[in-house]
């Protein structure tokens, strides 16, 4: 008996890592922005730039306030005037983001 318990187990080990493993991605929507698209800062709403990497929902508010009181941003560098956001987030922003 347990001779096949361990036989039973082995099988399963094998049949299980024989099976496809999904590829680990980034979080939904990350992903869609990250891969298809850049966002423009000057049209985007909080709920299109919290998706981007390291955009939380209070910062994707402050970038959305900031523009809303100060007009649009003329280059992405401006985005750095936002709370929150400094150089090493911008750096890590840039390739998602545009101006016009």
């Amino acid at each position: 008996m347990k001779r096949i318990l361990v036989v039973l187990c082995l099988a399963v080990a094998l049949v299980s890592l024989s099976l496809p493993v999904p590829v680990l991605a980034a979080p939904q929507g990350q992903a869609a922005v990250a891969g298809e698209k850049q966002v423009n800062i000057n049209t985007a709403g909080s709920e299109e730039l919290v998706l981007l990497p390291g955009i939380g929902k209070v910062t994707a508010e402050r970038i959305v306030a900031y523009r809303e009181a100060n007009g649009p941003f003329a280059t992405v560098d401006d985005l750095v005037k936002v709370k929150g956001i400094g150089k090493k987030t911008l750096e890590k922003l840039r390739a998602f983001l545009v101006t016009e």
